[in-house]
């Protein structure tokens, strides 16, 4: 069975996003991306949501400029073949996005059937990073196994919070600063058990 994993930045006050979505008032450095990248090299498919999937015109493009930080152009060759879960009420599949032969849409009330049958499979790890409306419902539903919190050096006091959902609770694997970062990982057991 494959393992379901979110990845998440936040604020060390529990907002994973600015005010207005924005996301880049997040305490994002070279961590943050060299740890993504750590996740993607075992995964094989990606749910998101709506708000900034694009079909994947900006991770083709960064791999496609020279000018890009190697990590970046790194992530974007690392999503290239990956199976894409889009949960949205209000996307439609667009035969223009890159990914779209890779690209799956379905409703909100489907997503936790989807996510589940994708976990039936073999193969690696189903990711989703940040899109707390979209991994927030999963977690409810019993289907995120492990949390990885990402918690950065910024207080926001206000924006979009991390959960909202009803209490859950999680347990400790590990904690670890990031090389070279001022981010905080703590990997959570989310399957309550």
């Amino acid at each position: 069975m494959r393992r379901y994993i979110v990845s998440v930045i936040t604020t060390v006050d529990g907002y994973f996003e600015g005010p207005g979505h924005d996301v880049m008032a997040m305490p994002f450095d070279d961590g943050f991306s060299r740890y993504n990248a750590r996740l993607l090299l075992d995964a094989d498919a990606v749910v998101h949501g709506s708000r900034w999937f694009d079909g994947g015109a900006y991770w083709t493009q960064v791999l496609a400029d020279e000018q890009q930080p190697e990590i970046e152009r790194e992530i974007g060759r690392l999503n290239v073949g990956l199976e894409r879960l889009v949960i949205s009420d209000s996307l439609q599949p667009d035969p223009s996005w890159p990914w779209f032969d890779r690209t799956r849409v379905v409703p909100r009330a489907a997503g936790p059937a989807e996510v589940a049958r994708l976990k039936e499979g073999d193969g690696g790890t189903i990711l989703s990073f940040g899109s707390a409306t979209t991994w927030n419902p999963l977690l409810e539903a019993g289907l995120v196994d492990e949390l990885h919190v990402l918690v950065g050096p910024a207080l926001l006091g206000d924006g979009g919070k991390l959960f909202t959902g009803a209490r859950r609770p999680l347990r400790l694997l590990d904690a670890e600063v990031l090389e070279d970062s001022q981010l905080v990982r703590l990997r959570y057991d989310a399957t309550g058990a």
